[in-house]
């Protein structure tokens, strides 16, 4: 080969090299790096709970008869003593006519045994007639006397069976629906009462704990019996169910005194002031229990990602690489935040905002203002 046919093939050889050569190096991305130290937060377990009036009575009759009056609509606020239903009964009123008639005849017949004795006394004394017919007559004037004072108490029993066609309201309280229409026919031995009444001055909000939950709970709280616990417990949030919380807290007190082992739960109550009227007996709800944790690792949730229902983390390693890690994590009460459970340590380095990063590439960290991420988090939760 002749020396000027090298030319063309040493010219494409530098070519290619000049080209390689102009080849940029990845540039490395900059992220911002958290540095975990130990903090006291506070963060809240949601139990799911039914609500309850301090004092629920079902409205029943003492009597049967037909249903004449509804005196109050559904709904409505009642107070102690207030006139709801009338039920009709004629056959009261013919008691009561019945029991008064036998007073009168043994009235009677007693003004007539009072007279036989009077009468009898002095013949006694006569010696016109025998002790035995004074005796006798006494006898009489006491079992008519008798007979007198179960005729009252017949009128009396009779009077109040009438009452009972009058059912007043046993407390103030609102009145829940009612099933019955005027003219229905009503008894005491019926399965659904004539109304409920609801006193929700205060109301209880019922929830459950497993046997885990409730062995994790108590350990959680200073005392050393479970009524100290539950006095050295902080106040409770109730988040209705349109997801505000409610503006009073409430106490936590014991409901059944131990675990149900048909269920294996232990049921509780807190109780709240209803002054404001918002809650409603049979409403649903949430309890929210604040817990403090002093030696927290608390992270942004944007350092947090989700995969195949498992949570990780972006660890930065030597070198400035990045390798993911597996973590157990809770929730703040605002969101934004996690604790980290298990898989890190204080004083580790996470990346903020790493989504999509993959393991072991390399990345230019910035430190993160802690002290700037942390306060945002307070003026949240203020």
């Amino acid at each position: 080969m002749k020396k000027g046919a090298y030319i063309p093939f040493l010219l494409v050889i530098l070519f290619s090299c000049a080209k390689k050569k102009q080849q940029k190096v990845p540039d490395i991305q900059n992220y911002q790096v958290l540095t975990l130290a130990p903090r006291e937060v506070t963060v809240y377990n949601d139990f799911p709970a039914s609500i309850q009036g301090q004092n629920v009575v079902e409205i029943k009759p003492m009597v049967s008869g037909y249903l004449q009056d509804i005196y109050v609509p559904e709904g409505a606020s009642v107070t102690k003593g207030q006139l709801l239903f009338r039920i009709k009964n004629p056959q009261y009123e013919q008691d009561i006519l019945s029991a008064k008639a036998a007073i009168k005849i043994a009235e009677a017949n007693v003004n007539t045994a009072r007279m036989n004795v009077e009468k009898a006394r002095p013949l006694v004394q006569q010696e016109i007639v025998s002790k035995y017919e004074l005796s006798s007559a006494q006898y009489t004037l006491q079992s008519q006397e008798a007979a007198l004072a179960q005729a009252k108490t017949t009128l009396a029993n009779a009077q109040t069976n009438q009452g009972y066609t009058y059912i007043r309201s046993p407390q103030s309280g609102t009145i829940g629906l009612i099933p019955y229409k005027i003219g229905a026919l009503v008894s005491s031995t019926a399965t659904d009462p004539l109304t409920t009444l609801s006193n929700t001055t205060n109301i209880f909000a019922y929830f459950s704990l497993s046997e885990k939950q409730l062995l994790s709970f108590m350990s959680s709280m200073k005392g050393s019996t479970t009524a100290e616990k539950l006095n050295n417990m902080p106040l409770i949030s109730l988040v209705l169910a349109d997801g505000t919380i409610y503006p009073e807290k409430g106490r936590m007190e014991t409901a059944s005194g131990g675990i149900d082992s048909s269920t294996g739960t232990a049921t509780f109550k807190v109780v709240f002031d209803n002054k404001l009227g918002i809650i409603q007996n049979g409403a649903s709800a949430t309890i929210r229990i604040p817990v403090t944790l002093n030696n927290a690792l608390l992270v942004p949730q944007t350092a947090v990602y989700q995969m195949q229902d498992k949570s990780f983390v972006y660890k930065m390693m030597k070198g400035n690489q990045v390798m993911s890690e597996a973590v157990i994590t809770s929730p703040t009460d605002d969101g934004n935040f996690v604790v980290l459970k298990s898989g890190i340590n204080a004083g580790d380095q996470l990346v903020l905002n790493g989504l999509n990063i993959s393991d072991s590439t390399v990345i230019k960290p910035t430190p993160a203002n802690a002290a700037e991420i942390y306060r945002t988090m307070k003026s949240k939760s203020n």
